[in-house]
């Protein structure tokens, strides 16, 4: 058994974060997600729980830590100039460089989020500068299967036959400071004929995590559905996805239970309740194969609206504003998790602190083995 996560080291440590991500837990579904950066090895679960072991927090927090840090790294870089001439860091990529034996690639991002609401999810697929816009999902009933070469995603090599990809660090940095991260594979998009109150179905099917075997790497559990406002904002409208349907982890069908939307929703959003940055599924229920019906309960007579699908990688605190908050992967709770070939990588902002719009650069790493 896994034991629970001191709260008051976890809550120094990543102050309202921790907060954020356990609100955003409470009916979830799915497997843990791994809570990334934090030292020691930290899950999020169902219920708004963290189980695992952290091994900061007791003195110093996220802030603490990172002013440190820079320290360190001011004066080390001071005592290296007095022996060194210029050196920089070539040496420490070449080390970096034969530890991976060349199979170690680095994908650089920089998003300028939408303005956002309080304690809501927005999605990063549809703004840019790098990766670019996210391709739009094509219309039902077919949709879109996303991967690597979808405009929007982030272009890798597949490692050769037998070796697996794994993340093993990040560092990421915030234009404000409280917000949290989802780097998540998207699967699949579709997008929802508005201004009707009929069923549409669905017949595109996702290309990863289909397996049914609890077992398996590429198991359904943990895919996870969410309704996301396109590049136009949704009438003043009360309504209601309702009928709903999904292929579950056992490939049958169910039916998702009524989820609220919001009036006049603003672009890029989630159109779920707060603190939801997923669809509910039915009881018992891990994840979503795939949708096969949309129907929302009022015509509303303008906007855009996409059905999506995706499963989760790891959250990303960035407790810190303006200062790059770094992500061990292999230390911290990601250990070194899966990317699947041909992934398409994105992120949500899970319920944002305030409205206001982030700026998110940085880069990731991942290492074939």
């Amino acid at each position: 058994m896994i034991l629970g996560t001191h709260s008051n080291k976890l809550e120094r440590w990543l102050g309202p974060t921790a907060e954020q991500i356990s609100l955003s837990m409470k009916d979830w579904y799915g497997p843990p997600i791994a809570v990334a950066g934090v030292p020691g090895n930290v899950w999020a679960h169902k219920g708004g729980d963290f189980r695992g072991i952290i091994r900061s927090g007791q003195y110093l927090n996220g802030i603490d830590y990172a002013t440190l840090r820079l320290k360190k790294i001011a004066k080390k870089f001071a005592r290296s100039q007095m022996s060194q001439a210029n050196a920089g860091f070539a040496s420490l990529s070449d080390l970096i460089l034969e530890a991976t034996t060349g199979k170690s690639r680095y994908y650089q991002y920089n998003k300028v989020g939408p303005t956002g609401v309080v304690q809501v999810t927005s999605s990063l697929w549809r703004v840019g500068p790098s990766p670019p816009v996210g391709a739009t999902p094509a219309a039902a009933p077919g949709g879109t299967v996303f991967d690597d070469a979808s405009t929007g995603g982030f272009p890798f090599t597949n490692p050769a036959s037998g070796d697996t990809q794994h993340f093993v660090r990040a560092d990421n940095q915030a234009s404000v400071a409280g917000n949290t991260l989802l780097l998540y594979d998207l699967l699949f998009g579709v997008a929802k004929t508005m201004a009707s109150t009929s069923t549409e179905a669905v017949t595109g099917v996702p290309t990863r995590y289909t397996s049914t075997t609890a077992t398996d790497m590429d198991y359904i559990g943990g895919n996870f559905g969410f309704i996301q406002v396109g590049g136009t904002a949704l009438a003043a409208t009360a309504h209601n996805w309702t009928v709903c349907l999904y292929t579950d982890q056992a490939n049958a069908s169910s039916t998702m239970p009524s989820l609220t939307g919001n009036a006049s929703a603003i672009v890029d959003r989630l159109d779920h309740p707060v603190n939801q940055w997923y669809c509910p599924l039915e009881s018992g229920d891990v994840g979503i194969k795939a949708w096969t019906q949309m129907q929302c309960s009022a015509s509303v007579a303008t906007g855009v609206i996409w059905f999506m699908l995706g499963h989760p990688i790891a959250f990303m605190p960035i407790p810190i504003a303006n200062m790059v908050c770094i992500i061990d992967g292999i230390m911290t709770a990601f250990n070194l998790v899966r990317i699947f070939d041909n992934a398409c990588l994105a992120f949500l902002e899970v319920t944002k602190p305030s409205t206001t719009a982030t700026t998110y650069t940085g880069q990731f790493q991942t290492v074939a083995g």
